[in-house]
């Protein structure tokens, strides 16, 4: 029997007056996997990140999360998932301790492992000396490290990172680029967008390929040059063939190496 998708979104579909931003989205990430999630700025990948974690509902379809509709029961749903937006929402009048302590509780953690977690986190994001610091005081590298400090808490076993790297030097994009393969090897689903094209070709077991709302390819990058006519082609030169769409500045200024 196969195994029960981490992630499946069916027939995912999100429409307004006069645009239709995503269209028949058809996704499953198992656990353990990494999935890029690709497309020029407008193609609808952060309109549906958005729909999977419950805060845009959709117009039709559905997002189930290990097994739970995230618009039908939610609650499961929720405690399973760990959000990074692209851009940090926090509350900057807290100290970065604080503030970790403060979303252990809403994410029903007891004082004591909310504390230990908190200061884990810390360690792990290079953030142990600015804990005391106020949040607004912090670079956005800094705030980019909270938000996946923050995602990390409740120990999801799905991740959706939205531009996840945008913000951190080289040094630290290695860091947690590092962490997002150690994370899908303890069996955690993944799903990252990112402008970096070199990034999700390093990072991705499958890619998927948005343009215009709809998803026009999936699979490795290898199979993504075949889909587009130039097999041995890299991820830049399969994406350009296959939406006719400019890369998107991001990628033409180098990759964070």
């Amino acid at each position: 029997m196969a195994a029960q998708p981490a992630i499946k979104l069916e027939n995912l579909t999100k429409a307004y007056e006069n645009h239709l931003a995503v269209q028949d989205l058809n996704i499953c990430v198992q656990p353990g996997e990494i999935f890029g999630f690709l497309g020029a700025n407008g193609a609808g990948k952060t309109t549906t990140m958005k729909m999977m974690v419950g805060l845009l509902p959709p117009t039709s379809g559905r997002v189930i999360i290990q097994g739970h509709d995230v618009w039908q029961n939610p609650e499961p749903a929720k405690r399973t998932i760990g959000y990074v937006p692209d851009t940090p929402i926090l509350h900057e009048l807290l100290t970065a301790r604080e503030f970790l302590w403060f979303m252990a509780d809403l994410y029903g953690l007891s004082r004591s492992e909310g504390r230990a977690r908190a200061e884990e986190l810390l360690e792990l994001m290079d953030l142990t000396p600015h804990g005391d610091r106020l949040i607004r005081d912090f670079s956005l590298g800094m705030k980019r490290k909270m938000a996946i400090a923050t995602a990390l808490l409740h120990r999801p076993q799905v991740l959706l990172l939205d531009e996840v790297t945008n913000g951190l030097d080289a040094r630290a994009a290695r860091e947690v680029k590092d962490l997002i393969k150690a994370w899908a090897r303890e069996g955690v689903a993944v799903v990252l967008t990112t402008h970096i094209l070199s990034i999700a070709e390093e990072l991705s077991d499958r890619i998927g390929l948005i343009h215009r709302g709809r998803l026009i390819a999936e699979g490795t990058a290898a199979e993504l040059a075949e889909q587009a006519g130039i097999p041995g082609a890299n991820l830049e030169e399969s994406f350009l063939a296959l939406t006719g769409d400019p890369l998107p500045a991001e990628v033409t200024e180098g990759e964070l190496q």
